[in-house]
């Protein structure tokens, strides 16, 4: 009986050396199949849409339309595609509803169709074009799919980075399904996705520059002010969300001037700038209840200069949105820019990396994200406590790893919030681990923490936690940006 004891706390104590000195990859979890893409054409795209008879609709910076047939095919050797339409500007939204493809692009909403069945659009109609357009480069429009009302939401970015030269650019807006366009929010800058999570709310991705300090993740809460004062000239058009908010002061903070102006809704999620990327994009939220792995609910976003995915921890605080993100999936073929979950659990992304640099070496791509049904031991969630965080992981711990403080490093920081391009992490601190309960689930933990920073983003390290089976963590980065305490 000792002898089997011993066999097996050899077996057991050989197999998590293993794990340690030959960690799984994302490749163990998450494959990453890559689309052989028509020779000659130029797919950069920004936008990807299911269609219900079982192709796949993307849409391209070149303003065209492709149809991709065998999308979910174990094998994407065998997909074939079509071009659908062309002639658009900048595709960068579709969405599908009753037969017709709403394509939001520069000047515009429209919708296409195909009345004769012959594989190509022969019915172009325009939804909406209230809003400006001067030929800047800058002026992009994200759409999102329809809301639970049948809207449709747009980013506008501004002219350029600072100035808004046109009508509600540096505005989101939504057009209604009668083509009605309502201001919706102010204080936009230069979206790269947009996206709902599980509830029908509305978040896109802003990026570094004037008055983002660093790439987020923002909630448009109707009637908010995002942050950027350069498309206050609109207000004199429309009365729709109020009245012009107060302009921020440069070089304060971002919850210093949350605190002073009503209508600021804070960043969700702070990227750090060259740690999580360097230019948030696409988003999707995983509602296919399992068919992805364990991150049920939780939100993906990419982004182009890493050309990677992220995943995303939310949860409500006080009436608002914050939360965590970690690293997911890198290794996309080209910029990442469109993200698209589909009910299958499917992730599609579209690449592209012209005008902007990406560590994806292909100059435009099309990738699909699968679960190959083995779960991943990460941070699954990290929620905040008046007195520190609790980590959920996805599967069960050791205990003695994870019950030790020296498994942990944690620094907080946060970004000038200034009218000048960008920022670095300012106002540094390191508060203090002062206990990590372990949770009778043995799948979580409670760290009580000495120093916690309102308005920072708390950068945790947990390279010391192990599983059961001795695993490290697959990714054991992560960044809570705590904009509030609970109380």
């Amino acid at each position: 009986m000792r002898l089997l004891i011993s066999l097996c706390l050899l077996t057991i104590t050989t197999s998590s050396l293993i794990a340690q000195e030959n960690p799984p990859t994302e490749d163990d979890y998450y494959p990453l199949a890559a689309f052989t893409l028509p020779e000659g054409e130029v797919l950069e795209i920004g936008a990807i849409q299911p269609i219900p008879d079982g192709r796949l609709a993307v849409g391209t910076r070149r303003g065209e339309i492709w149809m991709v047939e065998n999308a979910w095919s174990t094998d994407v050797g065998k997909a074939k595609l079509t071009r659908f339409a062309h002639g658009m500007h900048e595709i960068l939204g579709l969405a599908w509803k009753e037969g017709w493809l709403y394509v939001t692009h520069r000047p515009d909403v429209s919708r296409i169709r195909d009345t004769d069945k012959d594989g190509k659009a022969d019915e172009f109609e325009v939804v909406n074009d209230d809003w400006g357009i001067s030929g800047d480069y800058h002026e992009y429009a994200f759409g999102s799919k329809f809301d639970k009302d049948g809207n449709i939401w747009v980013t506008l970015c501004l002219t350029g980075s600072f100035s808004s030269k046109v009508p509600y650019r540096g505005w989101c807006v939504r057009v209604t399904p009668d083509g009605k366009m309502i201001p919706t929010c102010s204080g936009i800058r230069s979206p790269g996705g947009m996206g709902f999570n599980a509830k029908g709310d509305v978040f896109y991705t802003d990026n570094q520059g004037p008055w983002n300090g660093t790439c987020s993740l923002k909630w448009l809460k109707p009637g908010s002010f995002q942050g950027h004062p350069g498309g206050f000239e609109w207000f004199k058009m429309t009365d729709a969300i109020g009245e012009k908010p107060t302009e921020p002061e440069s070089g304060s903070r971002i919850m210093a001037e949350a605190k002073k102006i009503t209508e600021f809704e804070p960043p969700v999620i702070l990227f750090p700038y060259k740690k999580m990327g360097q230019s948030a994009s696409g988003i999707a939220c995983d509602t296919t209840n399992g068919k992805f792995g364990p991150f049920k609910n939780q939100m993906f976003v990419g982004d182009q200069t890493y050309s990677t995915i992220m995943r995303c921890y939310l949860e409500e605080i006080e009436g608002h949105y914050q939360g965590a993100c970690f690293p997911f999936r890198s290794g996309i073929g080209s910029g990442t820019l469109g993200v698209e979950m589909t009910e299958s659990g499917a992730m599609f992304v579209g690449g592209t990396n012209r005008g902007w640099g990406s560590r994806g070496n292909k100059p435009f791509s099309l990738d699909r994200i699968t679960w190959n049904g083995k779960v991943p031991f990460e941070i699954l969630e990290m929620k905040a406590r008046p007195d520190g965080f609790e980590l959920v992981f996805t599967e069960e711990i050791d205990p003695a790893t994870v019950g030790n403080l020296d498994s942990y490093k944690l620094q907080t920081y946060t970004y000038i919030f200034q009218s000048s391009y960008g920022s670095p992490e300012v106002d540094h601190t390191f508060p203090k681990i002062t206990s990590a309960k372990v949770g009778a689930d043995k799948k979580s933990v409670i760290l009580t923490i000495d120093g916690l920073q309102e308005g920072h983003v708390h950068e945790l390290m947990s390279a010391g936690v192990r599983s059961k089976a001795g695993l490290p963590l697959l990714h054991n980065e992560a960044y809570y940006t705590l904009n509030y305490i609970p109380k």
